[in-house]
């Protein structure tokens, strides 16, 4: 996994949950009309390449409130989550993966459950991914990310 250092002025980050309790939180940022994944830390912010299944699963972390909170200043919002989502589906190039990402987008902006919502998430995995965690992937990315690995 490549770790980037910021080079050019970012968005704002948006804090999905913390890793461990008091520890590190993970969340996304936009750079470069991307998303990244990101890792705060107290001394800084890092962040690295994300794919669609990384990205998919901050938003399951996000909406089964699997993690714990974020720091309130950085903490993520559900209009943040379904833009990530909207991008996501926008440059997703599979049709049957787009219109999943697009299902879930449109629970997101009804107001679903949070469980509804991440199981139509969970439904846009890559087939690979389908067999991992989501939240244990995301854990061991953000471990890595914030080793500096």
């Amino acid at each position: 996994m490549r770790v980037h250092e910021p080079l050019e002025p970012l968005d704002q980050p948006h804090a999905v949950g913390r890793l461990t309790a008091d520890g590190p939180w993970i969340g996304f940022m936009s750079r470069a009309g991307t998303y990244r994944l990101v890792v705060g830390l107290a001394e800084g912010i890092r962040m690295a390449d994300a794919d669609l299944d990384l990205l998919l699963a901050l938003a399951i972390a996000y909406f089964t409130e699997a993690l714990d909170g974020p720091p309130p200043e950085v903490e993520a919002t559900q209009a943040d989550l379904s833009a990530l989502v909207a991008r996501l589906a926008e440059g997703e190039a599979d049709p049957r993966r787009r219109s999943l990402l697009t299902e879930a987008l449109d629970a997101i902006d009804d107001g679903l459950a949070g469980d509804a919502v991440a199981s139509r998430l969970g439904a846009a995995r890559t087939p690979d991914s389908q067999k991992l965690d989501p939240i244990e992937m995301l854990r061991t990315h953000g471990q890595q990310i914030a080793e500096g690995g």
